[in-house]
Order: structure tokens, then sequence, then C-alpha cells
């Protein structure tokens, strides 16, 4: 592990943002990590396809649907990477002053969801090779930076803040795309939606906001979110076009909040957010 800052006397956290520091992960344990969920998307595809008919009764109505093993691996090894990113920080000589790690656990969880499902689409060849070998080098990414956010005055840290935010809009991209490339289905699509608008969400805006976290703006956006998912689901439109376009809502409306927390007025955050998402959907609209 690099050498940091000694010497510190205030056990005040925030002191911590006026010093300098800079503080690696031991890599055996990022090794351990990165393989562990490797081997959970290598399974997806080593196993047989199973699925199971889950039949139960609602007030009188039948609900019957599939569950797909493959996918309860895929959601396993989402919860097992944010397991393994607590493990992982646990390590970190500040982290003690922090008290908690739950905010570092939603762009590893979100990453290794968005990783599996293309993962478990792909057919077994080159192709997958290279989205395993992707998905590994991004894991990694996504540890070393969560891992560098923990200290404000890392020196490392606004390039760290700046791959996270990058990533987090991308993974929500992809797995948008997938979603609709894979037909799902209405009752298994909205809950993903929900989940990674409100994990992309709360984590950008606690990022862009020194740490705070704004649970209320957060559950709103992904509201939005899911009532525009579940709106576009039967448009005859292209994955490209259905994911760019739930990106720049969430995009513009995580910049709107924070520009009003910021203080701005309304107005200025309006245009802002707005040149945004009318950019981002004319994107859409070309490559779609």
């Amino acid at each position: 592990m690099a050498a940091g800052y000694n010497g510190f006397k205030s056990t005040d956290f925030s002191d911590f943002s006026m010093k300098t520091n800079r503080y690696l992960p031991d890599p055996n344990r990022i090794s351990v990590l990165t393989a562990t969920v490797l081997l959970a998307f290598a399974l997806t595809r080593l196993l047989e396809t199973t699925t199971y008919l889950v039949v139960f009764q609602v007030f009188g109505f039948i609900i019957r649907f599939d569950v797909d093993l493959r996918i309860i691996i895929i959601l396993l090894a989402s919860g097992l990477t944010a397991t393994g990113m607590d493990w992982l920080l646990k390590g970190h000589p500040l982290i003690e002053k922090k008290k908690r790690t739950l905010d570092h656990w939603l762009v590893p969880m979100l990453t290794a969801l968005v990783l599996g499902m293309p993962l478990y689409l792909l057919e077994m060849n080159s192709l997958w090779w290279v989205g395993f070998s992707v998905g590994g080098f991004l894991l990694v990414l996504v540890f070393l930076a969560e891992y560098v956010v923990v200290s404000p005055g890392d020196v490392n840290y606004p390039t760290a803040m700046v791959v996270l935010t990058v990533l987090s809009f991308a993974l929500y991209l992809i797995l948008a795309m997938v979603l609709r490339y894979s037909a799902a289905r209405l009752f298994f699509l909205l809950p993903m939606i929900f989940i990674a608008t409100f994990f992309v969400g709360s984590r950008t805006l606690n990022l862009r906001l020194g740490g705070r976290w704004e649970i209320a703006w957060s559950l709103g956006i992904a509201f939005v979110g899911v009532q525009l998912a579940a709106g576009l689901h039967y448009l005859p439109i292209s994955p490209v076009y259905y994911g760019v376009t739930l990106l720049a809502v969430l995009y513009a409306l995580t910049s709107l909040v924070v520009s009003l927390l910021e203080g701005l007025s309304l107005r200025r955050a309006l245009t802002e957010s707005g040149i945004m998402l009318f950019l981002l959907v004319v994107l859409g609209v070309w490559f779609g």
C-alpha cells in the first residue's frame, strides 16, 4: 500500500480533505475479489440453461413466471460485489473515520449487474471472451475509484470521481439497451430500471454534492425514469434510442437537482439541463 500522510491529530473526517494523501488498495484483495466475480460470470455459461416455473396466487389472480438460474447467479454476483467492496475498504487507513461504506457499494453492484447481463445473452465465442476481459478491467477500475474517493484529500480524488460518474452513466445506458434488446417483460424490466436509476442518480448526486445524500431527490428521479421506461416499452423503437432516451432524462434530472441544490436560479438550471437533454435525444435519434 502506498504511503500516505501521517500525523493526523483530529478525529473529524472532514479534516482529512485539507490534507494531501495517496492510498491504493491491497493488490491481493482486489485480485481475489475480481477473480471471484468473474468466476460467477463464467458459471452463467458453464451451467446448462435451467428455468423453473414459479406460480402463486394474489387476491385471486394466478401469477406465473419463469426463473432462470443464471439470472439468479448474476444477482448473487452483484451482491457479492457489494460485500467484496466492503471487505476491500476495510484495508483503507481512513475508513474508521468514515464509519460506513454503504455509499461505495452502489456503483460496483451496478457494474456487476450490467456486465453480467451481456455475458448471459452472448454466445460462447470470441466476442464473449472480449466482453469477459473488458468486464474484468472495468471491475478493477471501479474498485480502485471507489477506494480512492474514501479520502477527499487523495491526489487522485478528482480523477476517481470523474471515472465513477462516467462509468455509472455508461453502465446505465448499456443496461437499458440490453434489457430492450432481450425483450424483457415489463414486470421484470421496471424493477431493474428503477434500481439502476436510483443507484446512478443517488451516487452521482452524492459525488457532485461533496458527500451529501439526497434520497428523496434520488427516489423522485428513479420514479420518473421508471415511468418513462414503461411508456417507451411498447413503442417500436431501437434499443439504442430507448437507452439514450432514458440516459438523457437521468442526466438532465441529476444536473437539474445539483444546480438547484448549489443555489443556481431555476431558469439557469432548466436551461443547462434542457440543452443536454436535447443534445442527448438528438444523439439517440441519429444513432437509433
